[in-house]
């Protein structure tokens, strides 16, 4: 059995970013996302996925679209496989720019 990451989810969101999301890709987070990233967060089992580059050089973005919604969302996040434990830091999720621009904020704070 492959060994997980653990999943580190910044507060904002959990407090912002998903309740602002559509009910269904709130439930597609914690069924479908959140496992994934734990699984095979540089993958993504198969689930369309990029690198990123400029001020979020290192970080990934998990390709969401989403039915009846012209904008396709975007989970941002990066991989960290030292120091141990291995884990996923989810920056942010939301419409693209959006997305982006919440991930290039969040990153900054740390």
């Amino acid at each position: 059995m492959a060994t997980r990451y653990q999943l580190k989810i910044h507060p904002q969101v959990i407090s912002e970013d998903l309740p602002a999301l559509p009910k269904d890709l709130q439930v597609d987070f914690q069924k479908i996302f959140k496992p994934v990233l734990q699984l095979d967060p540089h993958n993504c089992a198969s689930l369309p996925c990029h690198d990123l580059k400029g001020k979020l050089l290192n970080c990934k973005a998990l390709e969401v679209a989403f039915e009846g919604d012209k904008n396709e969302y975007r989970l941002v996040y990066r991989i960290f496989e030292k120091p141990s434990p291995r884990h996923v830091a989810i920056l942010s999720f939301g419409k693209h720019d959006l997305a982006y621009e919440m991930a290039q904020a969040r990153r900054k704070k740390k």
